[in-house]
């Protein structure tokens, strides 16, 4: 099972782009598990997620998210404009990949 985990400022937008990501996921029959979180958290999520993508609102957090995950999980930001129309099946595309090409190089 692939683990996303979305983090924005504070969890709800993201948790509505979360239900979506999660119906294209059961759609296509993938063992996905998608949580939203609020970026301020994501140190006490560590280990719960094998790839982070953040909501466009908190882009300013990389440099800080880049100290926490010490190159050990993939992240990006979420493109804003597949956040603002909540297209689940683009963000669950981009996170799938990124797994893919980080943890099967």
């Amino acid at each position: 099972m692939i683990r996303i985990m979305l983090a924005c400022a504070g969890g709800m937008s993201t948790s509505l782009l979360m239900n979506k990501m999660k119906e294209e996921a059961d759609n296509r029959g993938l063992e996905v598990s998608v949580e939203a979180i609020g970026e301020k958290t994501l140190e006490q999520h560590l280990g719960e997620f094998d790839v982070l993508l953040l909501g466009p609102q908190v882009r300013y957090v990389i440099p800080n998210v880049k100290k926490i995950l010490a190159g050990k999980i993939p992240f990006d930001v979420i493109d804003m404009r597949d956040y603002g129309l909540m297209n689940g099946e683009k963000v669950l595309a981009a996170a799938l990949k990124m797994y893919d090409d980080f943890y099967n190089k």
